[in-house]
This record gives structure tokens, sequence and C-alpha cells, in this order.
């Protein structure tokens, strides 16, 4: 019980930090759109996705982040944010990335989820990944 609120609250924290941020442009418009209605639960799950996805950048990060498996990776990223928050163009990707590896609770977070180094990692894929 305590990992869920602690969980639920991590989500209402990146909820605010996120309308600070982007809540004047399309994609937090599209973000908005297409959660309104879900559950709390459905919500949870869905970042809980998200950040089983950025672990597994944990999982390969003892290879180049040019790899062919960490490109997928970032392939995987994208495509599961589009379908349940936003359109995930490259741009917008290559902003996460840089925000992945900013430190601070981004970069915690994923660290945490997939081991130290997994922000950085990850941040380095999707800049790759960007400029192909």
């Amino acid at each position: 019980m305590e990992q869920t609120a602690t969980t639920a609250g991590r989500a209402d924290a990146y909820a605010k930090e996120a309308k600070a941020r982007w809540g004047d442009t399309a994609a937090y418009a599209e973000y908005k759109q297409k959660t309104a209605g879900q559950s709390r639960e459905a919500l949870q799950a869905a970042g809980e996705g998200l950040t089983a996805l950025l672990a597994g950048f944990g999982e390969l990060k003892a290879q180049p982040a040019s790899a062919p498996e960490a490109q997928a990776q970032v392939k995987a990223l994208q495509d599961y944010i589009t379908a349940r928050f936003y359109t995930c163009t490259n741009e917008i990707l290559a902003g996460l990335g840089q925000l992945y590896a900013a430190g601070g609770e981004f970069t915690d977070h994923i660290d945490r989820a997939g081991g130290q180094g997994t922000a950085a990692f990850a941040a380095e894929a999707i800049r790759l990944y960007c400029e192909a």
C-alpha cells in the first residue's frame, strides 16, 4: 500500500512538472485529451510501463548506446509515449533525453529503476537515435 501511495505521489509530482514545463504546448493538450477519463489506476499502470521501458536501458548499458538493441529500445520508448500520452516526435524525444540526464528527480527515478548510469545511457541512446 505504501508503494502505491509513493508511486501515486511521484505521478502527481511529475504531472505538476509536466504542466509547468509544457502546459502551453500542443503535445500537452494531446496528453490531456488522451488521458481524460482514465482512472488513476490506468494512468499509474501507463507510468509503470514507461518506467519499465526506461529500466530496460539499464540492461543494455554495457553495450554502446548506438547498438541496435539500444536503438530499438529508444524506438519502443517513443512508440509507447505516442500510444499512451502524446505524439512523441524526434524533437520531443530529444528534449526528454536531455531531461533524463539533467539530474534531479527524473535522473534519480530512471537510475533507481535501471541502475546507476541508466539515465545517462538512455539520454545518449536517444541523442543518437534522434540524430540519425
